[in-house]
């Protein structure tokens, strides 16, 4: 018995639910990231704009050289309890102690605060790709149905989005909020302690809960196998697996989505402080809808990809988020979307942003979800079993377009002139159209290109049925 034999069928609900739990810590990492450290840098500590970006940007790009390093070595790891949760177990300390360092920065000119956030930064991205690479490499051998996978993953995301946003929820609710030293609750320095604090305790339960909850399976999966698929070992072998072409073309489609997806999380406080005027209760609100945009993409993302197949969802559902989430910046061009202030506002920009931001989230689902599908036809192609390294690849990709997503953002918000510190309604009417505008066509570019680019991804479920098929009339 193979490995991967061992794990046919579905995985059971509760397994599903302790595999996606892990994402928590993930999306509270991500969340802090994409929404509120360039924010936290710039406008509260006193950094620059463009250093900001520069250096998360940095840390990103050279964190990601090291998770084909953690997927290689993942894939050739052979211990008592597997191969991914010793990464698993060993993950969760180092992960707490750089997001803590990351938020409590000394006092220090420009550019010692550049190389601390450099070093913080790359520090809690390195400690989870130690725990993230292995984890998405356990999706292969957790199942081996097509749809399922989606199923699986579906759970992967709306725990990481559940987390994220409940994080954010707590800060706009309780952390970041007005005091009297700090009347602009964003700007309450002294709340970001206790947020970071919080999410330590959050990230190291939800790491360990998860490698507990899938232990059991994988591990005996693991012993009871009697062989186990080749690895990649030489290095000509690894850029072999990198070149593969179906790999490459669903790397391409993410490039771009993931760009986007992080462009719009970093400008997010800017557009709707300025452009929306959002005052406290808003932003809170504004976190409770994106959860429910999780909860929705949750629930359609399987019956549309059993329709209409997952590299076609994933690009149809780009061009929905794109259409409907830049709707309301179109129409504040022309004068037609109700302004700050009018009671339809923001119910209406709430409404489309619900739709948007759910297709996005299912467009994500799919292209990780697509992930083992080129796994397994590798495997079917070379012999060779490299889940490890393709996780790496897609996290690779993830962090390099992150960081350029963050960096251009930064460079938007530079480029712009916004000051410093600046309240809703107070910034000149000019800064704030350019904002928008800039805003639109990048983000246009970006989606439009990525929906091109699924379309290119070669394997379907009826490639998938030709690999079940050989591997049942072959590997007994």
């Amino acid at each position: 018995m193979s490995l991967l034999n061992a794990v046919a069928g579905k995985l059971p609900l509760r397994s599903k639910l302790l595999y996606g739990s892990g994402s928590i810590g993930y999306g509270i990492k991500d969340n802090g990231f994409a929404t509120f450290l360039l924010f936290y840098y710039e406008q509260v500590i006193g950094l620059d704009a463009g250093l900001v970006g520069l250096a998360i940007a940095l840390a990103l790009v050279a964190d990601a050289f090291i998770d084909p390093a953690v997927g290689q070595f993942s894939d050739r790891t052979r211990t008592p309890i597997g191969r991914r949760h010793p990464w698993l177990y060993g993950a969760a300390i180092p992960i707490i102690v750089a997001w803590l360092l990351l938020w409590q920065p000394p006092e220090l000119g420009q550019t010692g605060l550049f190389f601390y956030l450099f070093g913080t930064a790359l520090l809690v991205r390195m400690a989870f790709s130690a725990y993230e690479v292995p984890a998405l490499a356990l999706l292969p051998e957790l199942s081996s149905d097509y749809h399922d996978r989606t199923a699986i993953m579906r759970y992967r995301f709306l725990f990481g989005w559940a987390g994220g946003l409940f994080i954010m929820f707590l800060a706009y609710a309780i952390f970041f909020v007005p005091s009297e030293k700090y009347p602009i609750g964003l700007l309450n320095r002294d709340g970001y302690e206790g947020y970071a604090i919080f999410g330590a305790c959050v990230m190291f339960a939800a790491v360990v809960i998860s490698a507990l909850g899938t232990h059991k399976r994988v591990v005996a999966t693991y012993r009871k196998a009697k062989s186990f698929p080749e690895a990649a070992e030489s290095l000509s072998q690894i850029m072999a697996t990198f070149r593969y072409r179906p790999f490459m073309l669903l790397m391409l489609a993410g490039v771009f989505a993931f760009t986007n997806q992080w462009l719009v999380f970093a400008l997010s406080p800017y557009l709707f402080t300025h452009v929306w005027e959002f005052r406290q209760p808003d932003f809170t609100a504004y976190a409770i809808l994106l959860f429910g945009a999780a909860v929705l993409a949750f629930v359609m993302v399987t019956p549309v990809s059993m329709k209409l197949g997952k590299a076609r969802a994933a690009s149809i559902l780009t061009l929905i988020a794109l259409a409907i989430g830049t709707a309301p910046y179109w129409l504040r061009i022309f004068n037609i979307f109700p302004t700050p202030g009018e009671a339809l506002m923001i119910p209406v920009l709430f409404a489309l942003l619900l739709v948007a931001t759910a297709s996005s989230i299912a467009a994500m689902i799919l292209t990780m979800s697509m992930i083992a599908d080129v796994t397994d036809q590798y495997e079917h192609d070379t012999g060779k079993r490299t889940e490890g390294l393709f996780s790496s690849g897609m996290f690779f990709m993830q962090k390099v377009v992150n960081g350029l997503g963050i960096l251009l953002a930064s460079q938007i918000i530079a480029f712009i002139g916004l000051p410093r510190g600046a309240e809703p309604g107070a910034v000149d009417g000019g800064i704030v159209d350019n904002l928008a505008f800039i805003y639109l066509i990048i983000a246009t570019i970006l989606a439009l290109t990525g929906a091109w680019a699924y379309t290119k991804f070669p394997l379907g479920e009826a490639d998938h049925q030709k690999r079940m098929a050989a591997r049942t009339g072959t590997d007994e």
